[in-house]
């Protein structure tokens, strides 16, 4: 059955994005002045966008050696006032959210709402790096060698120039949310945001060096991993990568042969778990926020439905119920629940499963088809069940506003079921006990999951850590890994009086009594 559409075709550009507009973030990218030209355009009508220039190898090793430059100079501005720009920034980012909300819609096709929780995420980034950055670098005394005779700390330095490569699904997010730590850290960044939404990770550039970072300490080039990548690699002393789990791989080959460090958010077959015991109506609601935000283009979003069996029935007669209400369509305001897919490749992709599935024989409970008649990206959110392995989607990444079905009798069935995937991003449990749904939590492979709440609740946790395991990624955004990830650390030993070897005068043979002695002394007293 359909879902409900109460708007008309999409709407054009909003009057906020104006050529000056576009033309003042175009001429931030670190490109030649006779660069090649790209064109952008718009999901929601399939019409021309802004026009890009195209770094080249070049432009992005002059972009490296002129962040290098300035890393110096950056990393030598105390932690406090690198902590006040941030703080600007976050007041600016509230101030001027009208634009980055404009501007988010237009590039990526998603909802208001969905553009606004970027917002949202991008201050509160800000806010707890700026308010914890400095307790997180400062030198931390540690337990030395020798009690009361080494004095032993921890310091943490920049790594230096930190290559950031940024998706397109969420532009400010992802874009700005990685930068901002590393920034913090003392680092410079260089970064390539996905060409298609390019603009909203320049916006973000372009407000915060009016909050006052210097203009190389963080530079932008965009062009293809094709022609740039090799480039973004060579001159990277880390790197920050989300996208593919094909093209993690290939960047962490990369980087393991220049023995930098990287850290990789790949992709996710995401599972949500509904006990015996779940509250129906809640988890039902649930579930449509777990799969269908920004039109499912979202790492963290839900696409494995797992229901006990004697509740599948009511649940998914409430699921299908709340998915068949959602408005689906284009607007540049907060009256939509579900917007445009991004690219023509996420449309084919999305089809493609749906058209695969039903062919072998799933059953659709509610969407399954494109929306040509609301713009040229647009698809329903659709439930299916039925589906088995032979299936494109059983396995596979959809990355859509697509979820499957299926009920277990048992909970470690559920349990194995939804471990029964390489990735491990993020997960979802519902049960009215909050002690068993922890429980149950535990014992999934993911590097997030939720209890009661689809993904916002660990995401928003920010300082705790974030990230994928397996095949989903490897390192932490958030927290304080997501900060001295972004460091070096370094061991500083001051040895007093008597060092490790035998005082003059005494055999290493007695020496060698002696230390027995005192560490026997030692473990008997407690000492670490």
């Amino acid at each position: 059955m359909s879902i409900d559409d109460t708007t008309s075709r999409a709407p054009g550009l909003p009057a906020t994005l104006t050529p000056a507009l576009i033309e003042r973030l175009t001429a931030l990218v670190a490109a030649g002045a006779d660069a090649d030209r790209t064109t952008t355009t718009a999901p929601y009508t399939g019409g021309p966008l802004a026009e890009l220039p195209v770094s080249t190898p070049a432009a992005v090793e002059d972009a490296f050696v002129r962040a290098r430059a300035a890393q110096a100079d950056w990393a030598a501005v105390p932690v406090r006032e690198r902590a006040r720009i941030l703080l600007r920034f976050h007041d600016l980012v509230l101030a001027r959210q009208g634009e980055a909300l404009d501007l988010m819609q237009a590039e990526s096709g998603k909802t208001r709402r969905d553009a606004f929780l970027e917002i949202s995420d991008i201050a509160v980034t800000a806010r707890y790096y700026a308010r914890t950055a400095a307790g997180l670098l400062a030198p931390r005394r540690r337990r030395g060698a020798v009690p009361v005779l080494t004095h032993t700390t921890e310091l943490r330095h920049p790594k230096g120039v930190v290559t950031v490569i940024s998706p397109w699904n969420y532009p400010l997010s992802m874009a700005a949310g990685d930068a901002i730590p590393a920034l913090m850290a003392g680092n410079a960044v260089v970064q390539k945001p996905d060409t298609q939404t390019a603009l909203t990770a320049l916006w973000a550039l372009d407000l915060l060096r009016e909050a006052g970072l210097p203009k190389d300490v963080w530079q932008m080039v965009v062009g293809r991993g094709s022609s740039i990548g090799d480039a973004l690699m060579a001159g990277a002393d880390y790197l920050m990568f989300t996208g593919s789990t094909a093209s993690g791989r290939r960047i962490a080959a990369g980087a393991g042969e220049r023995l930098i460090g990287a850290s990789l958010e790949l992709g996710g077959k995401n599972a949500m778990v509904v006990l015996a015991d779940a509250d129906i109506g809640r988890a039902a609601d649930g579930a449509v926020a777990a799969c269908f935000p920004s039109a499912g283009q979202l790492c963290v979003s839900i696409e494995r439905l797992y229901v006990a069996e004697e509740i599948r029935d009511e649940f998914v007669a409430a699921f299908v119920e709340r998915t068949r209400r959602l408005r689906l369509g284009a607007a540049y305001d907060f009256s939509v629940d579900v917007g445009s897919l991004t690219t023509p490749a996420q449309l084919e992709t999305v089809t493609a499963h749906v058209a695969d599935a039903v062919a072998k024989g799933a059953t659709v409970l509610a969407g399954g088809r494109a929306r040509p008649d609301l713009g040229p990206l647009f698809h329903e959110p659709t439930i299916l069940t039925d589906v088995t392995p032979e299936m494109a989607l059983f396995a596979q990444e959809t990355f859509g506003p697509v979820v499957s079905i299926y009920s277990y009798r048992e909970v470690d069935e559920a349990i194995a079921l939804a471990n029964a995937t390489p990735y491990g991003l993020n997960a979802s449990v519902w049960s009215r006990d909050g002690a068993a749904g922890r429980a149950v939590a535990a014992r999934l492979r993911a590097g997030t999951v939720n209890v009661n709440e689809a993904f916002a609740a660990a995401w928003g946790s920010i300082d705790a850590p974030m990230g994928g395991m397996g095949d989903s990624g490897l390192g932490r955004r958030h927290g304080a890994d997501g900060l001295r990830k972004y460091t070096e650390p370094q061991t500083v030993a001051h040895q007093r009086l008597q060092g490790f070897a035998p005082p003059r005068g005494v055999s290493h043979e007695r020496w060698s009594r002696v230390l027995t002695l005192a560490l026997g002394a030692w473990r008997r007293l407690g000492a670490h």
